[in-house]
């Protein structure tokens, strides 16, 4: 599942009139690398979730055919579920298997092949080193373990393997994905790994400007 329902409010006015995932990066928009990149990896499928915009996201990816990889669609309508409850309404598209999460708007030369391999009793994580804007991190990491609070901390990268019973325990709606994970990170059933090559969250312009230039190394 690529997750592409944000407004992008600190893009604007540049995601005023486009969704942040349809942004140009090296040529490309940002949602093509993610499909181009799970079409290389084996994936079978992919889910988009949409609303801010959703229609453009739609009319540029189609069913899949020009990424060599089947697309079809959980629209949110005009108010986004936020990712815990996005990823719950999507659930009948994405079935029992665990299956990828992924926000549309990170760049990264991640090797989504390896998500392949996971099969989690309720989520496995990758994480980043603190950028600066995330000094503090996400949650901890140790021994492959992910705890809610402890040390290291290091900063979710937006990227993770999910098994589906995660979610039907909590009610559909908007909610947030720490909702459901917190719980099941203090029953120790998260794994993680923290991945230190490219990854930059590409939510403001001057982050738009670094992963352009280097998109031309990628």
């Amino acid at each position: 599942m690529l997750l592409a329902a944000g407004r992008g409010r600190r893009l604007r006015p540049l995601t005023d009139q486009l969704p942040k995932s349809l942004v140009a990066v090296g040529g490309r928009a940002l949602i093509d690398w993610h499909l181009l990149a799970l079409a290389r990896a084996g994936f079978e499928a992919v889910v988009i979730n949409l609303a801010w915009h959703g229609e453009k996201i739609r009319a540029h990816v189609g069913d899949g055919h020009d990424f060599g990889i089947p697309v079809s669609y959980s629209d949110e309508g005009d108010h986004a579920l936020d990712t815990g409850g996005g990823i719950h309404n999507a659930l009948p598209l994405l079935g029992a298997a665990p299956f990828a999460v992924i926000n549309a708007d990170v760049f990264t030369d991640y090797p989504l092949e390896s998500l392949l391999r996971h099969r989690p009793e309720a989520a496995h994580l990758v994480f980043v080193p603190n950028p600066v804007h995330n000094p503090d991190g996400d949650f901890a990491l140790a021994s492959g373990q992910v705890r809610p609070d402890g040390d290291p901390r290091y900063t979710f990268a937006g990227i993770g393997v999910y098994n589906a019973s995660l979610f039907p325990s909590r009610a559909p709606g908007q909610y947030r994905l720490t909702e459901v994970l917190a719980p099941a990170m203090a029953e120790g059933r998260v794994t993680g790994e923290l991945y230190e090559g490219l990854w930059i969250d590409v939510g403001t312009p001057e982050r738009l400007d670094q992963a352009r230039q280097m998109s031309g190394k990628h």
